[in-house]
């Protein structure tokens, strides 16, 4: 029996997918602005979920590439009670610098496994973990400050310094775009 011809072994060549897959702030698939709920659909996208060269996030189904738009940040993060933190994707990751906070009170922080938000459920545990330069919790007026843009302002989360950053700054600080567009994958971020 003939071998089969080399050509009958690759992909076929299918466009990418652009505006159909999304990410919420909290971790939750959205397809074509429907949530996903199908557990099977959700364990997919979680394991083939990445990022290219440029900061795009995508999922690969497949020979094709389908782009995610991205309401805060690729990953969303969860802290445990034991100490620990993992992504919507169920990794457990580590937190890197830089930290930064919003105007809108939003943490941003890098992770071993990239960018990630911390989800708003999780926010008052994070902010019982800051510290002032005194070792103690921040005031509700340095905390503001901060929140507000006010760079004098010296705060840690688990001995890692907190910065303010503009929330239309986030993307371009972290290597990331909230929305992916055709012929995005070419350009640096």
């Amino acid at each position: 029996m003939p071998a089969p011809a080399t050509d009958a072994l690759h992909w076929p060549s299918v466009p990418a997918c652009y505006g159909w897959l999304a990410l919420d702030a909290r971790g939750q698939w959205r397809l074509r602005d429907e949530r996903v709920t199908h557990p099977g659909l959700n364990a997919f996208l979680n394991a083939n979920y990445t990022c290219d060269a440029t900061g795009n996030w995508l999922v690969n189904n497949g020979p094709q590439r389908v782009y995610v738009r991205l309401e805060r940040a690729p990953l969303v993060l969860r802290l445990e009670r034991d100490g620990s933190m993992i992504d919507h994707t169920g990794r457990r990751v580590q937190a890197q610098p830089p930290v930064c906070i919003d105007e809108e009170g939003h943490i941003v922080l890098a992770t071993d496994a990239g960018p990630g938000t911390v989800d708003d459920r999780d926010l008052a545990a994070f902010i019982t973990e800051m510290l002032d330069t005194d070792s103690r919790l921040p005031s509700e007026d340095a905390l503001l400050a901060c929140i507000g843009g006010d760079t004098r302002i010296a705060l840690t989360w688990r001995g890692l310094p907190v910065e303010p950053c503009s929330c239309t700054e986030l993307p371009a600080r972290f290597g990331f775009r909230l929305d992916p567009q055709p012929g995005s994958d070419e350009r640096s971020v």
